[in-house]
C-alpha cells in the first residue's frame, strides 16, 4: 500500500524543477537538485527523447540547455495547479530582457512528494 501525502504543494515543487533544473547551467547544482526533486527511477520524456533516472535526467537538461542562444531563461507563466498527484505547469523561455521564444507546459506525476515521471510540452508556433 502506498502512503500519499495529505497535502502536495504542485507550485512550490513544479516552480523547483523550473529553476533549479531547467534554469541551472551548473550540471552539479542540478544534480543536486534533480536528487531532491525526482525519484530515483523517474523518467523524463520530452518530444523526442526520454531520460531515466537522475544521471540521465542531468545529461538531458545539460544537452538542451547547451542547444539554446546565450541568455535563455525559463520562466512559469502563473502557478502549477494539479491534483491526484499529477501537476501542471505553464512556462515560457527566450532572451531574459525580450519576448518569449517558445512556450510549453510541464506535466508531472509525483510519488509521494517525488517527480516520478515528466512530460514536456512545446507550444506549436505561432505563423
Amino acid at each position: 500500500m502506498s502512503i500519499q501525502p495529505k497535502f502536495l504543494d504542485y507550485d512550490s515543487l513544479m516552480q523547483a524543477n523550473l529553476v533549479r533544473v531547467f534554469s541551472e547551467y551548473d550540471a552539479d547544482k542540478r544534480l543536486k537538485a534533480i536528487r531532491e526533486l525526482y525519484a530515483e527511477d523517474a523518467v523524463l520524456n520530452e518530444p523526442d527523447a526520454s531520460a531515466t533516472g537522475h544521471a540521465a535526467i542531468n545529461e538531458a537538461v545539460t544537452t538542451l540547455l547547451k542547444g539554446l542562444p546565450p541568455g535563455f531563461v525559463f520562466h512559469s507563466i502563473g502557478p502549477a495547479i494539479g491534483h491526484h498527484n499529477v501537476g501542471r505547469l505553464k512556462w515560457r523561455s527566450g532572451p531574459a530582457d525580450g519576448p518569449p521564444v517558445v512556450t510549453g507546459m510541464d506535466i508531472a506525476h509525483f510519488k509521494g512528494r517525488l517527480i516520478h515521471s515528466l512530460f514536456v510540452f512545446l507550444e506549436p508556433n505561432d505563423v
